[in-house]
Protein backbone atom coordinates (compact mmCIF):
# COMPACT_ATOMS: atom_id res chain seq x y z
CA UNK A 1 0.00 0.00 0.00
CA UNK A 2 0.86 3.49 -0.65
CA UNK A 3 -0.58 5.27 3.07
CA UNK A 4 -1.12 3.87 5.65
CA UNK A 5 -4.52 5.10 6.51
CA UNK A 6 -6.51 5.55 9.90
CA UNK A 7 -10.03 6.89 10.13
CA UNK A 8 -12.73 7.51 12.90
CA UNK A 9 -16.55 9.08 13.22
CA UNK A 10 -16.64 12.22 15.09
CA UNK A 11 -18.77 13.41 17.79
CA UNK A 12 -19.20 16.66 16.24
CA UNK A 13 -22.46 18.19 14.78
CA UNK A 14 -20.16 19.70 11.71
CA UNK A 15 -17.88 16.88 11.43
CA UNK A 16 -18.25 13.87 9.26
CA UNK A 17 -14.84 11.99 9.09
CA UNK A 18 -11.76 12.53 10.91
CA UNK A 19 -8.60 10.90 8.84
CA UNK A 20 -4.78 10.62 9.28
CA UNK A 21 -2.52 8.96 6.67
CA UNK A 22 1.57 8.53 6.03
CA UNK A 23 3.05 7.51 2.70
CA UNK A 24 4.72 4.58 2.91
CA UNK A 25 6.01 4.55 -0.38
CA UNK A 26 5.91 5.97 -4.00
CA UNK A 27 3.01 5.06 -5.93
CA UNK A 28 -0.04 5.65 -8.13
CA UNK A 29 -3.57 5.65 -6.46
CA UNK A 30 -6.96 7.50 -7.07
CA UNK A 31 -8.47 9.99 -5.87
CA UNK A 32 -12.18 9.67 -5.99
CA UNK A 33 -14.91 11.85 -6.54
CA UNK A 34 -16.55 13.58 -2.93
CA UNK A 35 -19.32 15.60 -2.02
CA UNK A 36 -18.04 17.28 0.72
CA UNK A 37 -15.01 19.81 1.47
CA UNK A 38 -11.95 18.90 3.89
CA UNK A 39 -9.58 20.99 5.79
CA UNK A 40 -6.48 19.17 5.05
CA UNK A 41 -2.85 19.73 7.38
CA UNK A 42 0.05 18.38 5.54
CA UNK A 43 3.56 18.19 7.30
CA UNK A 44 6.85 16.85 5.43
CA UNK A 45 10.37 17.80 6.06
CA UNK A 46 9.71 19.96 8.85
CA UNK A 47 7.14 21.88 6.98
CA UNK A 48 3.35 22.08 8.24
CA UNK A 49 0.86 23.58 5.96
CA UNK A 50 -3.19 23.95 5.97
CA UNK A 51 -5.54 23.59 2.97
CA UNK A 52 -8.87 23.80 2.42
CA UNK A 53 -10.11 21.07 -0.28
CA UNK A 54 -13.22 21.60 -1.96
CA UNK A 55 -15.45 18.48 -3.29
CA UNK A 56 -14.31 16.59 -6.02
CA UNK A 57 -16.60 16.23 -8.87
CA UNK A 58 -14.99 13.00 -10.80
CA UNK A 59 -11.64 10.80 -10.14
CA UNK A 60 -8.48 11.77 -10.84
CA UNK A 61 -5.05 9.69 -11.20
CA UNK A 62 -2.73 10.64 -8.78
CA UNK A 63 1.40 10.03 -8.20
CA UNK A 64 2.77 9.73 -4.67
CA UNK A 65 6.53 10.58 -4.98
CA UNK A 66 7.39 11.63 -1.49
CA UNK A 67 7.85 9.16 1.70
CA UNK A 68 7.56 10.12 4.96
CA UNK A 69 4.79 12.47 4.60
CA UNK A 70 2.00 12.73 6.89
CA UNK A 71 -1.55 14.15 6.28
CA UNK A 72 -4.36 14.63 9.13
CA UNK A 73 -7.99 15.38 7.81
CA UNK A 74 -11.21 16.84 8.75
CA UNK A 75 -14.11 16.25 6.39
CA UNK A 76 -17.09 18.38 7.17
CA UNK A 77 -20.74 17.20 7.38
CA UNK A 78 -22.86 18.03 4.02
CA UNK A 79 -24.81 21.64 4.74
CA UNK A 80 -21.98 22.41 7.31
CA UNK A 81 -20.76 26.06 5.57
CA UNK A 82 -17.12 27.83 5.53
CA UNK A 83 -18.52 31.66 5.73
CA UNK A 84 -14.57 32.55 5.06
CA UNK A 85 -14.32 30.66 1.71
CA UNK A 86 -17.71 30.05 -0.07
CA UNK A 87 -18.38 26.30 -1.07
CA UNK A 88 -18.35 27.64 -5.06
CA UNK A 89 -14.88 28.75 -4.92
CA UNK A 90 -13.17 25.22 -3.47
CA UNK A 91 -15.31 23.00 -6.09
CA UNK A 92 -12.46 20.78 -7.89
CA UNK A 93 -9.57 22.94 -6.10
CA UNK A 94 -8.50 23.98 -3.17
CA UNK A 95 -6.76 26.73 -0.94
CA UNK A 96 -3.85 27.02 1.41
CA UNK A 97 -3.95 29.08 4.14
CA UNK A 98 -1.20 31.70 5.21
CA UNK A 99 1.37 30.53 7.81
CA UNK A 100 1.34 32.64 11.16
CA UNK A 101 4.53 31.44 13.01
CA UNK A 102 6.00 27.76 13.18
CA UNK A 103 2.98 26.45 15.06
CA UNK A 104 0.07 27.91 13.84
CA UNK A 105 -1.53 29.44 10.97
CA UNK A 106 -3.82 32.47 10.08
CA UNK A 107 -7.66 32.21 9.77
CA UNK A 108 -9.96 35.20 9.54
CA UNK A 109 -7.38 37.56 10.58
CA UNK A 110 -6.34 35.67 13.58
CA UNK A 111 -3.55 32.67 14.23
CA UNK A 112 -4.30 29.44 14.98
CA UNK A 113 -2.56 26.61 16.35
CA UNK A 114 -2.21 23.55 13.78
CA UNK A 115 -5.09 20.64 15.03
CA UNK A 116 -4.43 17.38 15.07
CA UNK A 117 -6.29 14.00 14.75
CA UNK A 118 -6.60 13.96 18.53
CA UNK A 119 -8.05 17.52 19.64
CA UNK A 120 -9.98 18.03 15.77
CA UNK A 121 -13.21 18.24 17.78
CA UNK A 122 -12.37 20.57 19.87
CA UNK A 123 -10.50 22.68 17.32
CA UNK A 124 -13.74 22.20 15.62
CA UNK A 125 -16.15 23.44 18.30
CA UNK A 126 -13.93 26.65 18.27
CA UNK A 127 -14.17 27.43 14.70
CA UNK A 128 -17.86 27.35 15.27
CA UNK A 129 -18.36 29.44 18.54
CA UNK A 130 -16.03 32.12 16.10
CA UNK A 131 -18.68 31.62 13.63
CA UNK A 132 -16.49 30.44 11.24
CA UNK A 133 -18.53 27.33 11.16
CA UNK A 134 -22.52 26.91 10.53
CA UNK A 135 -25.17 24.57 9.74
CA UNK A 136 -27.59 24.95 6.45
CA UNK A 137 -29.97 22.46 8.21
CA UNK A 138 -32.13 22.53 4.64
CA UNK A 139 -29.22 20.83 3.07
CA UNK A 140 -28.71 17.90 5.52
CA UNK A 141 -32.66 17.24 5.79
CA UNK A 142 -33.47 17.08 2.14
CA UNK A 143 -30.87 14.44 1.82
CA UNK A 144 -32.47 12.92 4.19
CA UNK A 145 -35.71 12.71 2.06
CA UNK A 146 -37.37 14.58 5.04
CA UNK A 147 -39.90 17.14 3.10
CA UNK A 148 -39.77 20.64 2.97
CA UNK A 149 -41.78 23.51 2.87
CA UNK A 150 -39.56 25.33 0.21
CA UNK A 151 -39.73 25.43 -3.90
CA UNK A 152 -37.66 22.87 -5.54
CA UNK A 153 -36.27 26.09 -6.52
CA UNK A 154 -35.15 27.39 -2.63
CA UNK A 155 -33.34 23.79 -2.10
CA UNK A 156 -31.06 23.51 -5.29
CA UNK A 157 -30.05 27.39 -4.01
CA UNK A 158 -29.06 25.72 -0.75
CA UNK A 159 -27.24 23.38 -2.02
CA UNK A 160 -25.41 25.40 -4.25
CA UNK A 161 -24.50 27.58 -1.60
CA UNK A 162 -23.70 25.60 0.98
CA UNK A 163 -21.82 23.14 -0.67
CA UNK A 164 -20.96 24.35 -4.23
CA UNK A 165 -23.12 21.09 -5.72
CA UNK A 166 -26.47 20.41 -7.01
CA UNK A 167 -28.01 17.63 -5.18
CA UNK A 168 -28.43 15.71 -7.85
CA UNK A 169 -24.79 15.40 -8.14
CA UNK A 170 -24.30 14.57 -4.37
CA UNK A 171 -26.39 11.72 -4.75
CA UNK A 172 -24.62 10.66 -8.43
CA UNK A 173 -21.33 11.09 -6.22
CA UNK A 174 -22.82 9.21 -3.06
CA UNK A 175 -24.02 6.64 -5.20
CA UNK A 176 -20.99 5.64 -6.79
CA UNK A 177 -19.33 5.96 -3.82
CA UNK A 178 -21.65 3.64 -1.92
CA UNK A 179 -21.81 1.14 -4.71
CA UNK A 180 -17.36 0.95 -4.88
CA UNK A 181 -17.97 0.22 -0.81
CA UNK A 182 -20.49 -2.76 -2.21
CA UNK A 183 -17.82 -4.67 -4.46
CA UNK A 184 -14.73 -3.98 -2.13
CA UNK A 185 -16.99 -6.10 0.86
CA UNK A 186 -17.38 -8.90 -2.10
CA UNK A 187 -20.76 -8.21 -3.40
CA UNK A 188 -21.84 -9.22 -6.87
CA UNK A 189 -21.56 -6.63 -9.24
CA UNK A 190 -25.53 -7.73 -10.24
CA UNK A 191 -26.57 -6.94 -6.84
CA UNK A 192 -24.60 -4.24 -6.48
CA UNK A 193 -26.59 -2.31 -9.64
CA UNK A 194 -30.02 -3.41 -7.77
CA UNK A 195 -28.26 -2.08 -4.09
CA UNK A 196 -27.16 1.28 -5.00
CA UNK A 197 -29.99 2.04 -7.84
CA UNK A 198 -28.48 1.36 -11.06
CA UNK A 199 -30.44 1.30 -14.37
CA UNK A 200 -28.44 -1.55 -15.62
CA UNK A 201 -24.67 -2.82 -15.22
CA UNK A 202 -23.51 -0.45 -18.12
CA UNK A 203 -24.93 2.37 -16.29
CA UNK A 204 -22.85 1.38 -12.96
CA UNK A 205 -20.00 1.06 -15.14
CA UNK A 206 -20.18 4.68 -16.62
CA UNK A 207 -20.38 5.79 -13.51
CA UNK A 208 -17.78 3.88 -11.97
CA UNK A 209 -15.25 5.06 -14.21
CA UNK A 210 -15.73 8.25 -13.90
CA UNK A 211 -16.32 8.46 -10.07
CA UNK A 212 -13.98 6.54 -8.64
CA UNK A 213 -11.69 5.95 -11.75
CA UNK A 214 -12.14 2.12 -12.29
CA UNK A 215 -14.81 0.17 -13.33
CA UNK A 216 -16.80 -2.11 -11.21
CA UNK A 217 -14.52 -5.76 -12.85
CA UNK A 218 -11.38 -3.86 -11.84
CA UNK A 219 -12.55 -2.94 -8.41
CA UNK A 220 -13.29 -6.64 -7.96
CA UNK A 221 -10.37 -7.98 -9.24
CA UNK A 222 -8.38 -5.20 -7.42
CA UNK A 223 -6.33 -4.63 -10.52
CA UNK A 224 -3.41 -1.25 -10.34
CA UNK A 225 -3.61 1.43 -8.88
CA UNK A 226 -5.03 -0.64 -6.47
CA UNK A 227 -5.41 1.84 -3.79
CA UNK A 228 -8.08 4.40 -3.61
CA UNK A 229 -8.85 7.78 -1.79
CA UNK A 230 -10.55 7.61 1.48
CA UNK A 231 -13.99 5.47 1.57
CA UNK A 232 -16.60 4.89 4.33
CA UNK A 233 -20.21 4.18 4.74
CA UNK A 234 -22.37 7.77 4.65
CA UNK A 235 -25.73 8.69 4.85
CA UNK A 236 -26.56 8.17 1.75
CA UNK A 237 -30.01 6.77 1.23
CA UNK A 238 -30.06 4.92 -2.40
Amino acid sequence: MIFRLEERPSDSRFVDRVWRAESERAGAFSSVATSQWEMVVSRYRGETTVTVRGPETKATPVYCSIVGAEWFGIIFRHGTVFPYLPAGMLVDGDIDLPDALSSSFWLNGSAWQFPDYDNADTFVERLATQELLVRDPIVESALRGELQDLSPRSVQRHFLQATGLTQGSIRQIERARYATLLLQRGTAIAETVEQAGYADQAHLTRSLKYFIGKTPAQIVRKTEPEQLSLLYQTEFIP
